[in-house]
């Protein structure tokens, strides 16, 4: 069993991998992939495009807040989380849990970077089928979702094969 330094080294180094592919892939998406020249979209096949779309607000553009006051409240609110998250990998016990919990960390502070430099998070994935089209999303989107569906894993099945696993 890994001990808890090790754990919070894992989630850290997760969470720093996941932000520096997130902001990579968004400074291909703006400085390199041509999308402002190809119309705003860029189709990589039947069911996905690339686009570029500045999210103001938080998931699904709830709560948008325009300007650099709303940008900076909402990036403050993302670094509290995490600091809460680090906390947590200071104390996880586990190295599934510290896969986790890096992956919503890297999540979310690559997102956090996005706020007060390009005022609003940078979408650029657009999934659509047969008229259903997906929201737009980002690779700190995807580290957040898998992440918090890692936690809810071990929440309601993992700590639960733990405790048979000791009868």
């Amino acid at each position: 069993m890994p001990s808890m330094g090790a754990n919070l080294r894992l989630g850290l180094v997760i969470g720093v991998v996941v932000a520096v592919l997130d902001q990579a892939s968004k400074y291909w998406l703006i400085h390199l992939s041509g999308i402002g020249e190809a119309g705003g979209r860029i189709g990589l096949g039947p069911f996905a495009d690339l686009v570029y779309l500045r999210n103001a607000g938080i998931s699904y553009s709830m709560f948008e807040l325009k300007g650099p006051g709303g940008q900076w409240l909402l990036t403050v609110l993302a670094l509290a989380v995490s600091a809460g998250i680090v906390v947590w990998l200071w104390r996880v016990p586990n190295s599934f849990v510290a896969v986790a919990l890096g992956l919503v960390l890297g999540g979310a502070v690559g997102n956090a970077i996005d706020r007060p430099l390009m005022g609003g998070v940078v979408d650029f994935v657009s999934l659509h089928a047969g008229g259903f089209n997906w929201y737009v999303f980002n690779l700190a989107d995807v580290g957040i979702v898998v992440g918090a569906g890692l936690l809810l894993y071990e929440s309601l099945i993992g700590s639960r094969k733990t405790a048979t696993d000791g009868v």
